[in-house]
């Protein structure tokens, strides 16, 4: 039976659609099953859809979805029976009235559920009193004991925890855990209620909305409960706060034609609603080890993220966001239960703590198989002060998605950084690069393509930067010295994960590549303030910070500054070769394009950035993928094909037929930094000359050289 009216979107819709599946493999057909085709809810069960619909209208039991510790409703109970009797017609919490001295057999559990609450209250005393919301002054002496209105409120639930019925506990282990300090659900607010919107009271009001309490015509039942399983026009629509469930039919200002609207609902969506919303019951986890605390935990609910998701920022006030599963395979509901119950998105070791892990989840197979995809809803404030469920997307399970394991070398440094970027004192430029390295791993976890695997390794070089600049004033992003050390050093791995076919990603490899040689380190030394140790990399002494020379200047600028600081280091500890070489040398075409302006400056120095991270020591050509490069359409300049004999890596690399090797000469650099080309080519000529090595083009007339 396809119900056209249980989608993914709105999350109303979504909790209606396992409401029925749960109330009918429970109370109908135990062999019932469900499954998502798209998009659309569709029950396998051996009810017609005639009989399905005669199912909800004339045996439905209403799960027993009370509050007692939320407002006055069962602290003045009997207040609230005279005026029910007065009235004859239930008004706000006087509905737990007429529910008590209903006669419908249909409402059992409810009537047990109210005098088993009655009795609670009785036996601590409180049956007549509540604290007033005064904060921690207001007190209320309870078993001889002076307690507050939050030490009130967790002896309540703990009381009701304890002894109510089976059938209640489903309820109230969906709304609450009980912790060292209780904690709830952002699906169902602060233990069901969000604010003064009391989910229970409205469920009750709903209740007597379908005609369940009075037994009204079949036709009636029929027709409301018809819309809302299969789309048909509604008829019964009652005007009633609809909550944080369905943000397009809360009304208010610009909810529809006109200044402002109403907030309309049918009755049936809400009632199956909230008996769907009771396959989120909670659990207590202990997250990383056996030491670690107790933490609640709500089935695939985590942190708020921004990540994923354009119109979100980070300064949100949420509850938190929560990732609902779809399935494709008809499922019974032992099975979804079990699903809801154990399926923990798993990154590593430790439960995911916000949606970029559960995206990492996902991607490596984090979470319970056979689930298709996943709806993420936001519970965020977005109409004053009250919270509504934002979709926040679609999010389709690839299966394993290749190189997402990698990222488990950096989370303890992600963990740190994140951290960081909350601190009031952070600038906001780190903000901005956690946001473009988080958005970076959600895409990829999401598409997983080498590509977007790249721009992550670019993102970390973006958040390494952030932190390079700062390496000697910390204290600007956070309250203790060096609160985040450098980017650890990154497997071999990474690099054929994030390879791309260009010109840019070959030249900053080739420069990334550059080795250790002798006591000049590698060129990380000369981007930042940093010093390898065996641990891994750590930020510089200020004694030993002088080989970093990388700053807010071109690339060209840049690298002609690393070319000097070399040199001179070089000079310094009496090296006999150069430290020029790299492991993964760049091709004459890349070379000739990068000299005649064809590349994109920017993202070389990107690319260097992230690939400077990587583990880059013992590489090899052959860890890479085969590319094609045509030859380059632009010739090697002539005067960097001459210059470039005095600077290869080994002196010994080019030799006379004297067999003397050739020195690099300083006073190259300096013409060159000057802009004096000419210059520095006639320099390089007398050095190639003076050690038996004629080099051609020689001067043209009027001394230039030829380009």
């Amino acid at each position: 039976i396809p119900l056209l009216g249980c989608r993914p979107e709105p999350l109303l819709s979504y909790l209606k659609a396992l409401g029925v599946f749960r109330l009918v493999a429970e109370q109908a057909d135990k062999t019932a099953r469900a499954a998502w085709e798209d998009d659309v809810f569709v029950l396998h069960t051996q009810l017609t859809s005639e009989k399905l619909v005669a199912f909800f209208t004339e045996h439905y039991v209403p799960t027993p979805i009370i509050a007692p510790w939320n407002g006055d409703d069962f602290f003045k109970i009997d207040e609230l029976a005279r005026k029910y009797r007065a009235s004859k017609s239930p008004k706000g919490p006087e509905i737990f009235v007429a529910l008590q001295q209903s006669t419908s057999s249909r409402l059992d559990l409810y009537r047990t559920a109210i005098t088993q609450a009655l009795e609670i209250f009785k036996k601590l005393n409180a049956i007549r009193e509540k604290p007033q919301e005064q904060g921690q002054s207001a007190t209320l002496r309870i078993a001889g004991r002076e307690l507050n209105s939050k030490q009130v409120k967790a002896l309540l639930l703990q009381e009701f925890r304890n002894s109510m019925q089976d059938e209640f506990i489903a309820w109230f282990d969906a709304t609450t855990l009980l912790t060292k300090s209780p904690e709830f659900s952002p699906l169902l607010g602060t233990g069901g209620n969000d604010g003064n919107l009391d989910f229970t009271l409205n469920f009750a009001h709903r209740l007597l909305d379908t005609g369940i309490f009075d037994q009204r015509t079949q036709r009636q039942l029929s027709e409301s409960l018809s819309s809302t399983l299969y789309d048909l026009p509604a008829k019964s629509m009652v005007d009633s706060a609809i909550g944080q469930f369905d943000p397009g039919r809360a009304g208010g200002p610009n909810a529809t034609q006109g200044l402002d609207g109403e907030s309309r609902v049918n009755p049936w969506e809400y009632v199956l609603m909230l008996e769907g919303a009771l396959l989120m019951a909670g659990a207590v986890t202990r997250r990383m080890d056996v030491n670690a605390p107790d933490k609640a935990s709500f089935p695939f609910t985590v942190n708020t993220s921004i990540a994923g998701h354009g119109s979100l920022n980070e300064r949100e006030d949420a509850r938190g966001e929560i990732w609902f599963p779809l399935w494709r395979n008809p499922a019974r509901l032992n099975e979804l239960q079990q699903v809801f119950a154990e399926g923990r998105a798993q990154v590593g070791k430790r439960q995911a703590r916000n949606a970029v892990d559960f995206a990492r989840a996902i991607a490596g197979l984090g979470v319970d198989r056979g689930l298709t995809s996943f709806t993420r809803f936001g519970f965020l404030k977005r109409s004053g002060k009250s919270f509504l469920a934002t979709a926040l997307g679609r999010f389709e399970t690839l299966g394993t998605v290749p190189h997402a394991n990698l990222l488990s070398e950096v989370d303890d440094w992600l963990d740190r950084f994140r951290m960081t970027c909350r601190n009031e004192d952070a600038q906001a430029r780190f903000r901005t690069a956690q946001r473009r390295l988080d958005g970076a791993i959600f895409a990829y976890c999401r598409f997983g393509d080498a590509a977007r695997f790249g721009e992550i390794v670019r993102a970390l070089g973006d958040c390494e930067q952030m932190l390079a600049v700062n390496s000697d004033k910390l204290g600007l992003i956070g309250r203790n010295k060096f609160p985040v050390s450098p980017v650890p050093v990154l497997s071999k791995d990474w690099l054929k994960a994030a390879q791309e076919d260009s010109t840019e990603f070959r030249i900053a490899l080739a420069l990334a590549a550059m080795r250790q040689t002798g006591a000049v380190g590698a060129l990380r030394t000369n981007l930042e303030c940093a010093t390898r140790k065996k641990w891994g990399w750590v930020w510089a002494e200020p004694e030993d910070r002088y080989a970093a020379v990388w700053s807010g200047s071109n690339l060209a600028r840049n690298l002609q500054s690393v070319l000097e600081r070399r040199m001179l280091d070089a000079t310094r500890a009496g090296l006999t070769d150069l430290p020029f070489e790299s492991a993964l040398p760049a091709s004459v075409a890349d070379i000739s394009a990068f000299l005649t302006r064809q590349t994109d400056d920017s993202r070389i120095q990107e690319w260097l950035w992230g690939l400077m991270l990587i583990d880059l020591s013992d590489a090899h050509p052959s860890d890479l993928e085969p590319t094609f490069t045509s030859d380059s359409i632009y010739p090697l300049p002539r005067a960097y094909a001459l210059l470039k004999q005095l600077f290869l890596p080994s002196y010994s690399a080019l030799q006379t037929a004297q067999g003397r090797s050739i020195k690099s000469e300083p006073a190259i650099l300096s013409h060159l930094r000057a802009g004096r080309l000419t210059e520095a080519c006639q320099v390089a000529t007398r050095r190639l000359r003076a050690s038996g090595h004629i080099s051609m083009p020689g001067p043209i007339s009027g001394g230039r050289m030829r380009d």
